[in-house]
């Protein structure tokens, strides 16, 4: 398995810390409003990511955190808590606002079927972790105490800037005119901040305060994973200066390698334009549904393209998302049709092969850093062939049924729910059946329209059988 190392430059060979075992943290959301889809871009490539990872064998532990405190609107150190904002637009508790908005996460989640995180730490339950490395940084000469504030200073970390590339020169050069006073260096940033108006404090050897938001994704980490760790994902805009100080303290506080292999997910763009608050088209996934979107086609829109590519979101885009995953189901029907009313047999060699190829030509494509493109058309290749198969035994459809199944089990679109056929759907087509073996054609007939006025078809099948699709789905 290959993976593009951001800290590398290059595309690598995957090799895990520990055989067989993956650690992997996730930069989560600062809750201070709802996600939106460019957010959940980059927590969906993780949870490919993690999907693939296990398709492959491999046991996942994966960390997400939540960033209930200390992140500043302009990602620095200067200007105000976003969380304190949104508590004191809405005149709320802070803690309020972060609840409301961690579930709001966790809502949007499950509607796009992501593989739940082993654990979602909280910045603000994990201030003791953060205090003991800004006490090393402080002890080894990395950190310094002004006022209050504790800064780590940048000058005495000789790697800074490996990540993305910065220099110390270059970004001296280009600073703000209005430097802050008490830093060594312009670039040292917050470990600890003294802000007696701040709506969240804790005590700590340098007075009453919070934490820097970069602190907190080392103290989580490292607490969960370990000072070293395989995977650390997160969208381009983490690069610098999160990541890039997450790498310098905690490199420094534990004198090893932070993280092997750094995976960012590009941009997300809107119809083309970059998404924005001001041209109104920060969509929610909640939004989408409400406008008749299914989440798994929501889900199936935001994979389908290339993680290191910038992906152009459109609702055109999101209908053919639709339209794919209504194959997919359409070919499932079929299988699961004739695995309960054809007659079992021998599995033909040319549709072992099929499988077989399949599943092997799915992993390749993945496994060239996740290359999602070339992974859809080998899924799509095997739904064709699969539905020109004829006088198939339920044996073989049982087994073509797995090997979508274990596609599916990386990609996640058909496990969401959204094509399953409703009880009430079925309970008519089956009163249907029933009428049409007792001749009763009236009553077959009521049914097939009963069916119909719910936006559904219903299709007889040899054997007996029938297939429940939506009115106007593909074939």
């Amino acid at each position: 398995m290959k993976l593009y190392n951001t800290l590398t430059h290059k595309i690598e060979e995957f090799v895990p810390m520990q055989q067989g075992k993956v650690g992997m943290y996730s930069c989560g959301p600062t809750v201070y409003s709802h996600p939106h889809i460019g957010n959940f871009r980059s927590f969906l490539v993780a949870d490919l990511l993690k999907r693939f990872f296990e398709f492959k064998g491999f046991q996942v532990t994966h960390i997400m955190n939540i960033t209930d405190v200390g992140h500043l609107v302009d990602d620095a150190d200067e200007g105000a808590d976003k969380l304190e904002e949104a508590a004191k637009k809405q005149k709320k508790d802070p803690m309020e606002i972060a609840q409301f908005y961690t579930d709001s996460f966790m809502q949007a989640s499950k509607l796009l079927n992501i593989k739940p995180a082993n654990k979602y730490p909280k910045a603000t339950e994990h201030i003791n972790e953060m205090i003991e490395i800004i006490k090393k940084l402080i002890d080894k000469g990395y950190a310094y105490v002004v006022d209050n504030n504790v800064y780590y200073n940048v000058e005495k970390f000789a790697d800074y800037g490996k990540l993305s590339g910065n220099t110390l020169e270059e970004l001296n050069a280009g600073a703000r005119i209005e430097v802050n006073q008490e830093k060594t260096n312009p670039q040292d940033f917050a470990l600890w901040k003294h802000d007696p108006k701040h709506l969240q404090q804790w005590d700590s050897p340098w007075g009453k305060g919070f934490p820097g938001w970069h602190i907190e994704c080392s103290a989580m980490s490292s607490k969960y994973l370990g000072a070293e760790f395989d995977i650390h994902t997160g969208g381009e805009d983490n690069i610098f200066p999160h990541h890039e100080c997450e790498i310098a303290q905690s490199e420094a506080a534990s004198g090893k390698k932070f993280v092997h292999y750094w995976l960012h997910t590009r941009f997300l763009m809107f119809d083309g334009e970059k998404m924005s608050k001001s041209k109104g088209n920060l969509y929610t996934i909640q939004e989408l549904v409400e406008k008749g979107f299914r989440k798994n086609a929501i889900r199936y829109s935001l994979i389908s393209s290339h993680y290191r590519q910038n992906y152009n979101f459109t609702f055109d885009g999101l209908k053919a998302a639709q339209q794919a995953i209504d194959k997919i189901q359409q070919c499932v029907l079929r299988l699961e049709d004739l695995r309960k009313n054809a007659k079992a047999g021998e599995i033909r060699p040319e549709l072992k092969d099929l499988s077989s190829n399949c599943l092997k030509d799915f992993d390749e494509s993945l496994s060239d850093d996740l290359n999602i493109s070339k992974a859809l058309g080998v899924c799509f290749d095997f739904i064709r062939e699969a539905n020109k198969a004829e006088n198939m035994n339920s044996t073989e459809a049982a087994a073509l049924l797995d090997t979508i199944n274990k596609i599916d089990s990386v990609l996640g679109v058909l496990e969401a729910g959204e094509s399953e056929v409703p009880v009430n759907i079925i309970e008519l087509a089956e009163k249907r059946k029933a009428a049409k073996l007792a001749k009763d054609w009236k009553t077959a007939d009521a049914m097939r329209a009963q069916i119909t006025s719910l936006g559904w078809t219903v299709e007889d099948t040899p054997g007996g059988g029938y297939r429940l699709k939506r009115a106007g789905e593909a074939g």
